[in-house]
């Protein structure tokens, strides 16, 4: 089922799709009955912001099967732009005034690479707060990637993050770590990317009431779930949205800031990511750089030669626990419906039995 772009917005590379054009002048209130609206909220940094669109926007579509999902994009005060990025928002984009005052059966917000070693100092802290609080009393389900993870437990719950030695960088296998409707179907061991310097806790999670649902000792947590007040939450530390080229990039990005001297030690390789290969090729390619630190080396990172053989390898897991997520969403929508119209039906009753006890 195409995705379709609300607003009269639609970001032009999603706008070259056919199917998406025609669904978005759809005014078929049928379908807007049956179908998920989604407020996405994408905080990612300006040289990520219309990849991250593309990689959500893909994935909806791919896990929504026969379930139209209506998207509407949104911007998030307080997150560090530049000229590119305003542009595009301003372009493609509402502010959270505009969210705030509709009406979504859900909301996804992407995380951003953290300036402060304490989130509640972000300059987008209050914002997001908000944001946070309105999710609970206002959708079906939030969604909170890496980073809006991190700061969803700690605005909610109070659960602070963890600093790694190390990036948690690659594609990881986690066994299930608990029953939930989110991930039936999907198997007892799912893949993700993970990109991140910090984590929180099973314990933790588990002391504050959540339901980790997959884990592994290598990988840490990667998703877990609660209910905050009429929204559940669902949270992933990891990617799961990811395209098969992400890492790489990321990678080739981490390689050029430490030739740059913004990081002091060479980035490690994204595990369970490269095969054989393309490992040697990239040890060979980290020797030159070791002995001849020089930032237009960057330029020979063998980038061509790597992208035709990478796949995406997570591709069901993601597909199958969105696919979920989607049903679970559509499901609450239509309980709530039919509450309202029971609801409607007894007020009816009420007034017309009113009515003849006054004749």
């Amino acid at each position: 089922m195409p995705l379709i772009i609300e607003g009269g917005r639609v970001p032009p590379r999603w706008a070259g799709k056919e199917a998406c054009r025609r669904m978005a002048s759809d005014k078929n209130h049928a379908v807007e009955r049956s179908s998920v609206t989604v407020a996405f909220v994408n905080n990612m940094p300006d040289a990520a912001l219309e990849d991250t669109e593309i990689q959500f926007f893909n994935l909806l579509e791919a896990a929504a099967v026969d379930i139209p999902v209506r998207v509407k994009l949104h911007s998030l005060p307080g997150v560090p732009r530049g000229q590119r990025g305003e542009q595009h928002l301003d372009s493609f984009y509402f502010d959270t005034d505009d969210l705030l005052n509709s009406q979504f059966d859900a909301v996804i917000i992407t995380g951003t690479e953290p300036r402060q070693p304490n989130l509640r100092k972000e300059p987008y802290w209050p914002a997001l707060a908000n944001l946070l609080d309105w999710a609970q009393s206002h959708t079906i389900s939030t969604i909170l990637s890496c980073l809006a993870a991190h700061a969803g437990v700690l605005h909610n719950d109070g659960i602070e993050r963890h600093p790694l030695n190390d990036k948690q960088f690659g594609v990881f296998d986690f066994p299930l770590a608990s029953d939930h409707l989110l991930t039936e179907g999907v198997g007892q061991l799912v893949r993700f990317p993970h990109s991140r310097w910090n984590e929180v806790r099973s314990e933790a999670l588990k002391a504050c009431g959540y339901s980790v649902m997959t884990h592994s000792l290598e990988g840490g947590v990667d998703s877990f779930v609660k209910k905050q007040r009429q929204s559940l939450f669902v949270h992933f530390q990891g990617h799961p949205e990811y395209s098969a080229e992400t890492l790489l990039r990321e990678y080739r990005r981490d390689i050029r800031r430490f030739l740059r001297r913004e990081r002091e030690t060479y980035p490690s390789m994204p595990k369970g990511y490269f095969d054989a290969k393309a490992t040697r090729l990239l040890t060979d390619f980290q020797n030159v750089l070791m002995s001849d630190r020089r930032e237009e080396l960057v330029e020979d990172f063998p980038e061509s030669a790597l992208l035709p053989k990478l796949q995406r390898t997570w591709e069901s897991s993601a597909r199958g626990i969105y696919g979920n997520w989607l049903r679970y969403v559509i499901s609450k929508k239509a309980d709530r419906s039919q509450v309202s119209v029971t609801a409607a039906f007894h007020r009816m009753e009420k007034a017309r039995k009113g009515a003849t006890c006054q004749k």
